[in-house]
């Protein structure tokens, strides 16, 4: 008992260093990319300057993949860090179910199936962006042009957070245990099965907040900073239901206002 008690220490320890170094990369590389971002002002400084109009960004497949990997290393920054309770939970209890052997691949394979996921999203995401581009909707800087729009996804996102089906998925989010209970599958092929079923309960708890960035600004670091510290502590936190609905009444509520004063 104390062997496997002194494993479970030690790869907890390596678990979290990992996580940790992960997450440290993934925000360093998106606070370089943000920081080589001009503003607003100084954007619109040298477009009344040089005479210029700034133009869409040509898109091609280098540039649609390079668009996808900052989408996926910007959800994995954000998304990650609420999924090590998930993470360890599930690298303990496969532990104590398998007494031999290389416990932490399970967790591994079980973070991948949870990173496809939100693969997936970026990819979804890519598409909208670009779509948004096509048709003028999206500045050179990524934020949304028409107020309309902006008016729309506030209010959609919204109404998603009062739903049953996010307070669902939620739910599974918030409650490790009962989600490997629920959804427990044996081998490697279970663990990531697992993480994809894990993931699509965090991708249906999350994704219209992560379409917030579409509005915000999809490299603007104050969103990202606070949408990634508002999907911790709805995931963590006890109150994390409530919090939901009530930035749910208050997105609707700055969506109304939006779409007033643009109409």
């Amino acid at each position: 008992m104390a062997m496997v008690d002194a494993l479970l220490r030690r790869e907890r320890l390596i678990l979290l260093a990992g996580i940790g170094a992960i997450v440290a990369l993934a925000w360093a590389w998106l606070l370089s990319g943000a920081g080589m971002q001009m503003s607003a002002l100084e954007m619109t400084a040298m477009a009344a300057m040089d005479g210029w109009l700034m133009q869409p960004a040509l898109w091609s497949p280098a540039y649609a993949l390079l668009v996808f990997s900052m989408w996926w290393v910007m959800m994995l920054a954000m998304m990650l860090p609420g999924a090590v309770p998930m993470l360890l939970l599930f690298a303990r209890v496969n532990r104590k179910d398998r007494l031999a052997g290389p416990a932490l691949t399970p967790t591994l394979l079980f973070a991948c199936g949870y990173l496809i996921v939100w693969g997936g999203f970026s990819v979804a995401a890519t598409a909208l962006q670009w779509g948004l581009e096509s048709v003028r909707a999206m500045s050179p800087m990524l934020v949304t042009t028409r107020p309309g729009l902006g008016a729309a996804i506030l209010l959609a996102a919204g109404l998603w957070q009062l739903t049953p089906l996010k307070a669902m998925c939620l739910r599974h989010c918030q409650t490790p245990i009962g989600f490997l209970v629920g959804h427990w599958r044996a081998g490697l092929g279970g663990a990531l099965r697992m993480g994809l079923a894990h993931g699509g309960y965090c991708l249906g708890c999350c994704w219209f907040l992560m379409a917030l960035l579409f509005f915000g600004g999809v490299m603007n670091l104050y969103w990202i900073v606070g949408l990634s510290v508002y999907v911790l502590l709805e995931k963590t936190w006890r109150h994390g239901q409530l919090v939901a609905r009530l930035s749910g009444v208050g997105l609707i509520g700055w969506g109304l206002a939006l779409g007033v004063w643009a109409f």
